[in-house]
């Protein structure tokens, strides 16, 4: 296989979308954001604009991002979709780049009850398509969880990873905080398993399952000039539990949501996948395991890997001010574990 060309310049970017459009370009800019990739906006000789996103290839990380989140935008286009995901144009795997359409607007800074409703229609129509015959080729969200073990088993990993680095403040924050509240939430929702009459390790029957973008929010949504949102980012798109993609909308970091927010969205989600009578239940019970998880997904700027991804994207600064918010961040979700249950379920 030939080696990968790195697109590490703005000259490197404008061959690649040359490449990819089969015709010269006006205009290649590097755009700001992104903590895992490079993206530039491209005008083509006719005007057009298109999105070139680059994507950086790890040693050891076998997950092909670019065909993931290329395959997916373009399945989702030719159901229909086309209106709510950016248009999937060309792909070059040789310079892992691929080019998309471009979309004009700005960050969703304030979601609004209009807003949230958009996103339950996308959620909706994500778990309609599950149903569509081509969907059966899609393969699995990157870290599904199809079973409560499968979760405790993914924050395991994670710990385990965590603990082996040199790191006296990380160490002291998972031995003495999180451990002891992981051991007891992880029993706790073994036994609400068994008192529902639930296999915790029994993976979810294939009509349980919905496509998910498996990192879904406002953080990842862009306001058109006329209000509708544009979803981005689906690297990790595939099948998974409805649980995880609504436990993790409700506990992004990314996202600031109201109580009110957060319980109208677990209100619409609960309508979208009412079919399924367990969904309710194994929201309630898996809800601390994936606070827990995300506190451990917080801790990733700590593994050297992570930082690697970072600086490719561009995202520079103060590596130890970055840890120590990370860190703080993590001890801010850990407290969540006692309101969770209210903040979300309450109004029941």
């Amino acid at each position: 296989m030939a080696p990968a060309i790195s697109i590490d310049t703005p000259e490197a970017a404008e061959a690649a979308a040359t490449a990819l459009l089969g015709d010269p370009v006006r205009q290649v800019s590097r755009q700001p954001g992104g903590g895992n990739n490079r993206l530039y906006r491209v005008e083509a000789a006719d005007g057009r604009h298109y999105a070139l996103k680059t994507y950086l290839q790890r040693p050891g990380d076998d997950r092909d991002r670019l065909g993931t989140e290329f395959g997916g935008l373009a399945f989702l286009g030719a159901q229909g979709l086309g209106r709510q995901v950016p248009r999937a144009v060309a792909r070059d795997p040789g310079r892992h780049c691929a080019l998309f359409g471009w979309v004009d607007g700005n960050a969703v800074g304030h979601p609004t009850p209009r807003d949230l409703f958009e996103v339950l229609c996308f959620v909706l129509d994500l778990y309609r398509l599950a149903q569509q015959p081509e969907a059966a080729a899609l393969a699995l969200a990157s870290e599904a969880c199809l079973s409560g073990a499968e979760v405790a088993r993914q924050i395991e990993a994670r710990l385990d990873r965590l603990l082996r680095l040199d790191d006296h403040r990380l160490r002291a924050f998972l031995v003495d905080s999180f451990l002891p509240v992981c051991e007891r939430q992880r029993d706790l929702t073994m036994m609400h398993y068994q008192e529902q009459g639930m296999d915790f390790a029994q993976p979810l029957a294939p009509m349980a399952l919905t496509l998910s973008p498996s990192d879904f929010g406002f953080h990842n949504a862009i306001r058109r000039i006329d209000g509708r949102l544009v979803f981005i980012d689906f690297e990790y798109f595939g099948w998974d539990d409805p649980v995880k993609l609504v436990a993790d909308f409700l506990l992004h970091p990314g996202m600031d949501l109201n109580v009110e927010m957060r319980r109208r969205f677990r209100r619409g989600a609960g309508a979208v996948f009412g079919g399924d009578h367990e969904f309710d239940i194994r929201l309630r019970a898996l809800f601390p395991l994936y606070i827990l998880r995300w506190c451990l997904i917080l801790l990733n700027e700590f593994l050297p890997e992570r930082w690697q991804r970072r600086d490719y994207a561009g995202a520079h600064q103060d590596r130890e001010f970055a840890l120590n918010n990370q860190l703080a961040k993590a001890e801010a979700m850990l407290r969540q574990i006692d309101d969770a249950n209210y903040e979300v379920f309450e109004d029941d």
